[in-house]
């Protein structure tokens, strides 16, 4: 049996995304642990929960204070023994677990790097200085889109971009859905729809602007609210807040929408990020408007399937265009040749073959470093 350890800076039940996608795949390979961040609670413990394959791991401390990592280190410790496990891989996706884990021996350390975490609201000052040690300790590093991978493909000897993809058979179903939610049934079109985590990314103003400027639009914001006031999104009767909704049911939704929406604004925290959204909205079928985000542009923007815009005169613009558009075959056969070799799978595939490289690598350096010490 191999084993791979993931550390996460996610709960694994907070929104589906990239470290489900790719963990629930490696555990057909491996018996994958997933660490999420330690908590608060009455006393130190670790709880585990099984979900789609993976062991979901909860560390609780009852405070925290000097003795915190230590008292991680512990349980985490503890977990190794109770499974017997020796000989493993190390997955990281925020640089801050290293404060807990520099105790452990793995065979193999992997950092995907799927955001650039110290660009977000609330960051720790010590992300970068962890994530420098992260990159002298990792034999291989992903990337969640290309402009991160250009930003950081100096930095490390083994460094490969892998842009976040899609379970196109999933989202599919949204073209030919015709169940319509409870909570948005009652709700008018034309639909413009996003969905996703609402924090300090999202474009607020962008969303003011436009919703006063088409009050006949309605808007359908899907996701939980996160870093931000929920007092200072735009409130309006066609704007409607509907949560967090579980990764199944997003089918449902998105095909009763008329038009798909990327509603992130350009600031730092947006500036490396490669929305995993955009290939999903196509995957359902739904024309998409997003704002200029680098890894959007370039290239659903310049292959023509979004609409790229930089204001709100210029979003109405395109969505007009796209209410227009009386014929979308020919857009939808060339969406689905654009996405034809694009899959959570190859994805995975790609990336289990580096780590196995690297393993490999990593083992003949050791056995040769082993042979001259003892010639």
């Amino acid at each position: 049996m191999k084993f791979l350890l993931c550390f996460s800076h996610l709960s694994w039940n907070f929104v589906y995304q990239r470290p489900q996608h790719l963990m629930t795949r490696f555990s057909k390979h491996y018996q994958v642990f997933y660490f999420e961040e330690p908590k608060h609670g009455d006393s130190d413990k670790y709880i585990i929960n099984v979900q789609d394959g993976v062991y979901i791991i909860e560390l609780i401390l009852s405070e925290f204070g000097e003795q915190a990592n230590s008292k991680i280190q512990d349980l985490i410790s503890a977990i190794l023994a109770e499974y017997e496990i020796t000989s493993y891989v190390s997955w990281y996706y925020t640089p801050m677990a290293l404060q807990f884990t520099n105790h452990l021996n793995p065979v193999t350390v992997v950092y995907d790097s799927m955001d650039e975490l110290s660009a977000f609201r609330f960051a720790p000052p010590q992300l970068l200085q962890m994530e420098e040690e992260l990159f002298k300790k990792a034999d291989v590093v992903f990337t969640g889109g290309n402009s991160l991978y250009l930003a950081k493909k100096n930095r490390h000897h083994n460094i490969h971009a892998m842009p976040s993809s899609i379970d196109k058979a999933h989202f599919g179903k949204a073209r030919n859905m015709q169940h319509e939610p409870e909570d948005q049934k009652s709700i008018g079109f034309p639909r413009l729809g996003f969905f996703g985590v609402v924090d300090e990314r999202f474009d607020i103003e962008l969303l003011r602007e436009v919703s006063a400027k088409r009050p006949e639009w309605q808007f359908v914001i899907i996701g939980p609210v996160v870093k931000i006031d929920p007092n200072d999104l735009p409130q309006a009767h066609n704007i409607h807040y509907l949560g967090s909704k579980n990764y199944t049911e997003l089918p449902q939704y998105i095909a009763n929408w008329d038009i798909a929406l990327i509603l992130f604004a350009l600031n730092e925290s947006t500036e490396f990020i490669s929305p995993t959204k955009t290939p999903e909205y196509l995957a359902a079928g739904k024309p998409v408007i997003s704002t200029a985000i680098n890894d959007v542009v370039n290239p659903y923007g310049n292959a023509g399937l979004v609409e790229i815009v930089d204001s709100g005169d210029s979003f109405i613009s395109a969505a007009a265009k796209i209410f227009a558009e009386t014929d979308k075959d020919h857009w939808l056969r060339t969406v689905d040749h654009f996405l034809e070799d694009d899959s959570w799978d190859n994805t995975f595939n790609k990336m289990n073959a580096l780590i196995e490289k690297a393993t490999v690598k990593k083992v003949q350096i050791s056995s040769a470093e082993k042979q001259i010490k003892y010639v």
